[in-house]
């Protein structure tokens, strides 16, 4: 049981799970072959995570109506939604995963409803859809289509692609089910209608190179860049997620003047409103101000209140400049600390029960202190426990032969140094004694056999 998706970046092609999710697979493959989709566009690309689409109109349009299933277009508007259907087995754990945006029951949250949109995987282990998007398929072929939508260009505000990217066109490659009362299935593909036209931004077939100036190029650069660099930071810990932003209640407040007190600085902008913290950061050895601090507003109309009288005001002889925090720091510092509470509440070490902590030769704490528990390397915990309870004259006899074996080897090695020496200085006083130079000594070790020799000759 599969459908073909023809989008403007290439073709797409989904094998459905009748056997799990017969309900979803039936609406999905019914709304493809009344072309529903047709000219529908992907609306929420999330980088690497997934990417949204099966509303015909697009959810910026005031004419949509967030989609409609097969029985709701057959029916009428009670049965626009149906119960999804969960499934534990099923999991996000791979890229291209097809599954059906819920949404919760108005009389009952516990109760997903799913309608026409659908999410794909755009990488893998989405495990933040696993019991909130129904799964019922999985991409076979396009591979490459989702990395072009991965790689596009979006709106940061809302996740839209720049350049619109469209299902053109659905074709069903095997259909088990019985068509429902009333399917009218069109002999070709429908016409985009006025409502879809209105929501284009730059239509897929569009060239952007010839429309778009050099500043709006540099922009698009730019926030690609920026959500390149999020990412990296999201890789290495810096910050939570990619998409953090910072809070809105936060000034930045920078050309202080380096005699300015935190405590005159907060009675100056409290006139606004109530703050939280004001605090004019400072070098930790000398403790002089840097001449920039945050402010922080319990409400966020009073710091944009703040914002726009106090920027460029005298304070100390000195013209300030005021503007809203872009720092995520305490954020991240938040999440760091809950994230190593949590960690520190399981087994292991750093939150995993297979890893151990790296021993060192010398602990630090144990610098300077006792010199049998100081070296963590050379015996385990247990292995001390075990020689610190033997008898003692086990520990006694044990101690003796590690001496005697250290003995023996300083013996042979000084036993072979000596021996070695003396057979050198023999060499020497031989060769002075019957004016022999070294180079031309025989490699017989008997000076009287080579005297003997010579006088043969």
């Amino acid at each position: 049981m599969s459908a073909q998706l023809e989008t403007s970046l290439g073709d797409i092609v989904i094998d459905l799970f009748p056997e799990y999710a017969p309900k979803s697979c039936q609406n999905f493959i019914k709304l493809c072959k009344m072309k529903y989709y047709n000219f529908a566009p992907f609306y929420h690309v999330q980088p690497n995570f997934s990417c949204q689409t099966g509303d015909p109109i697009g959810p910026d349009s005031k004419d949509s109506d967030g989609g409609t299933s097969i029985w709701g277009l057959l029916g009428g508007p009670s049965d626009r939604l149906f119960k999804a259907e969960m499934n534990p087995k099923l999991k996000h754990a791979k890229q291209g995963t097809v599954s059906m945006a819920t949404t919760p029951a108005p009389n009952d949250p516990d109760v997903l409803l799913a309608g026409s949109q659908f999410y794909i995987t755009l990488g893998d282990n989405a495990n933040r859809l696993d019991g909130k998007a129904a799964i019922f398929g999985e991409v076979v072929e396009g591979f490459d289509v989702l990395e072009k939508i991965n790689s596009c260009f979006l709106d940061m505000d809302t996740g839209r692609p720049l350049k619109d990217i469209r299902i053109l066109h659905t074709q069903i490659i095997d259909d088990p089910f019985e068509d429902p009362v009333g399917l009218q299935t069109p002999t070709g593909s429908p016409v985009p209608t006025a409502a879809q036209l209105s929501t284009q931004r730059i239509a897929h077939d569009e060239n952007v190179g010839e429309n778009v100036d050099q500043e709006s190029l540099e922009k698009l650069r730019r926030e690609r860049e920026a959500r390149a660099q999020a990412l990296t930071l999201e890789m290495v810990g810096d910050l939570p997620f990619a998409e953090v932003k910072p809070p809105e209640n936060v000034l930045f407040v920078c050309k202080l003047n380096p005699v300015t007190p935190d405590s005159d600085l907060e009675t100056m902008f409290s006139r606004f409103g109530t703050i939280l913290s004001c605090e004019i950061i400072r070098d930790k050895k000398t403790g002089d101000s840097l001449q920039y601090a945050f402010i922080e507003f319990e409400n966020q109309e009073d710091c944009e209140r703040a914002y726009t009288k106090m920027d460029n005001v005298l304070i100390d002889d000195q013209r300030i400049h005021v503007d809203f925090s872009q720092s995520v720091s305490k954020l991240s510092g938040a999440w760091r600390d809950s994230m190593n509470s949590k960690r520190a509440q399981k087994a292991g070490f750093g939150g995993i029960a297979d890893l151990e902590k790296r021993k060192q030769y010398r602990a630090e704490s144990d610098r300077g202190g006792d010199r049998v528990n100081g070296y963590g390397m050379v015996f385990d915990k247990e292995s001390k426990d075990r020689y610190r309870n033997e008898p003692r004259q086990q520990k006694h006899d044990r101690d003796r032969d590690d001496r005697d074996r250290r003995r023996d080897g300083v013996r042979k090695r000084e036993y072979h140094d000596d021996y070695y020496d003396r057979r050198r200085h023999r060499d020497r006083s031989r060769d002075q004694r019957h004016n022999i130079h070294p180079s031309n000594r025989s490699r017989s070790r008997s000076p009287r056999r080579d005297d003997y020799r010579s006088r043969r000759r």
